[in-house]
């Protein structure tokens, strides 16, 4: 036990309950009775146990103060805050106590409006929104929270099954369950008023102050190495279809870097509504298909590189079928994990031969348009909203002489759309909507245009290729068109533009710029 906690045990004598959410309170309260623990309550509340049969004590007739202002004032009274705060130990307030002859009260049962699910709903007016925000409420928690050594404070109904256990064992709650009540107590008030923070500030438009709040999901073996520690924390506002929230059929626990590029490979395939597959390896793609049938989407990305697939995650964003399973028994690929909307019953039972085998189902996969991305450096971190910008052919600024097939078009927005999310400085060549060769996280262009062109070898031939930013120099063009390629989209932006231009029309093939540039650091 640590040395600043110090045991008092108070039996409990007197409850004060006060509650927005309802949910099992009038059992909970009838158990509590039936200990001989004398309740005080308010409004609402008093008329819900009243009428389950729970004698209670109106706040109102024990403060001799009424409750007013439509409910907002019923409980900020000294003789309800000198019970929760009093120091059972401490003979000054002891004799306050019996001076004004105050109730002491034991354990204080409170929950709060629920300003996050009115401020939620797209029909609520401001006027009910503020109306919504409680005030007696955390007053009370934090009192009775500061005074744990003698009060129980319970916020959550989940909790009462667990209090009333001890309470009839032991006639009280102990140190250690009080403790814990008042860090769930400080934390519930904590995220309500910044609830009620980013509510003014979305519409008084007031960035200056960010507040992150992330709650423990799990402790990992290690980080990104060995030697390192590592945690897991999950923003418990967040709902979307993502690596955070997805449900672990099968495997192994998921590591630092298996949860890094499960979000990578994620956040991929979301960008597109056909069926799409993309095996990731270190955050970046290896290969990336769309098809009509997602089975024949994943061997043609496995396909694209299967020399790079071992040891890969795979996401995709159709079902997973017992095809795709098979054909990943069959060329005995190593894979860490598959991520999917869902899984079908006979792909199931094939991968549980895989004990190893992670599987990740997130339900239909949507982009948030809100999402922010944070990036931390030492002492501060950076937030920019993510890069969700899609590019289409209304984009498209053709800018050579040779114009693009429709099909090359289709290739190139495709390969735009992949190359976003390589590493910087990027490439990615595409034909007939697959993957070709992949050049990712190099310090010059043209490098990132051999290492691709290296892997792509022989099917580079027909590509197109995207760029991730401007060419600076006309030789990542020259390079790509020895290996093949035919047609090139980048945003465009270099003050060589026309130089590269002039060299693109030498060579015969065809170039679009986007105007939209997509580094990723």
């Amino acid at each position: 036990m640590n040395s600043e906690f110090i045991v008092h045990p108070h039996p409990v004598r007197r409850a004060l309950i006060s509650v927005s959410d309802k949910k099992d309170i009038a059992k909970f309260a009838k158990k509590l009775q039936d200990l001989g623990i004398e309740i005080l309550s308010t409004g609402g509340t008093a008329k819900e146990l009243k009428k389950n049969g729970v004698k209670v004590i109106d706040v109102s007739d024990y403060t001799g103060f009424p409750e007013m202002m439509d409910g907002r004032v019923k409980t900020l009274h000294p003789r309800v805050f000198g019970g929760l705060l009093a120091v059972r130990d401490d003979k000054n307030h002891m004799d306050a106590v019996v001076a004004h002859e105050l109730k002491l009260i034991d354990l204080l049962v409170v929950n709060l409006y629920p300003f996050q699910e009115v401020v939620a709903k797209s029909s609520s007016r401001h006027e009910e929104k503020i109306e919504n925000i409680d005030i007696g409420g955390p007053s009370l928690i934090r009192a009775a929270a500061k005074n744990y050594e003698y009060v129980a404070v319970v916020t959550d109904p989940d909790d009462y099954t667990s209090v009333l256990k001890h309470l009839e064992g032991e006639g009280q709650v102990p140190l250690q369950m009080r403790q814990q009540l008042a860090l769930k107590a400080f934390d519930l008030t904590y995220k309500y008023d910044q609830a009620i923070s980013y509510y003014f500030r979305s519409i008084l438009g007031a960035p200056e102050l960010m507040d992150l709040h992330y709650e423990k999901q799990m402790s990992l073996r290690y980080g990104e190495n060995p030697h390192q520690k590592a945690v897991f924390f999950r923003n418990p506002e967040n709902h979307q279809p993502n690596v955070t929230n997805a449900k672990v059929l099968q495997g192994k626990q998921l590591s630092y870097n298996n949860i890094i590029d499960t979000d990578a490979a994620l956040e991929l395939v979301k960008d597109f509504k056909q069926p799409t597959v993309t095996i990731l390896k270190h955050t970046n793609p290896c290969g990336v298909a769309i098809s009509e049938k997602i089975e024949d989407a994943f061997k043609k990305a496995h396909m694209a590189d299967p020399m790079s697939a071992f040891g890969c995650v795979i996401a995709m964003n159709k079902p997973c079928n017992e095809k795709i399973a098979d054909y990943m028994n069959k060329k005995k690929m190593f894979v860490e994990i598959v991520v999917a909307p869902k899984f079908t019953k006979k792909a199931l039972e094939i991968f549980s031969k895989k004990k190893n085998l992670r599987l990740l189902e997130t339900g239909p996969l949507y982009r948030d348009p809100e999402k922010i991305d944070i990036k931390k450096v030492a002492g501060g971190i950076l937030i920019q909203h993510a890069d969700t910008r899609k590019v289409s052919k209304k984009d498209l600024k053709v800018m050579s002489k040779k114009h693009p097939t429709q099909k090359q078009i289709e290739d190139m927005l495709f390969a735009r759309n992949v190359v976003k999310h390589v590493k910087s400085n990027s490439v990615v060549f595409v034909k007939n909507l697959v993957t070709t060769g992949i050049g990712a996280g190099q310090m010059s262009r043209v490098d990132a245009v051999t290492i691709a062109t290296f892997k792509g070898g022989d099917r580079i031939k027909g590509s197109v290729m995207a760029s991730d930013a401007f060419f600076p120099f006309p030789d990542g063009v020259e390079q790509a068109h020895a290996s093949g390629v035919t047609a090139i989209i980048q945003p465009g932006g270099s003050i060589r533009d026309a130089e590269v231009l002039k060299r693109v029309d030498e060579l015969g093939i065809s170039m679009v710029f986007t105007g939209i540039r997509s580094f990723k650091h």
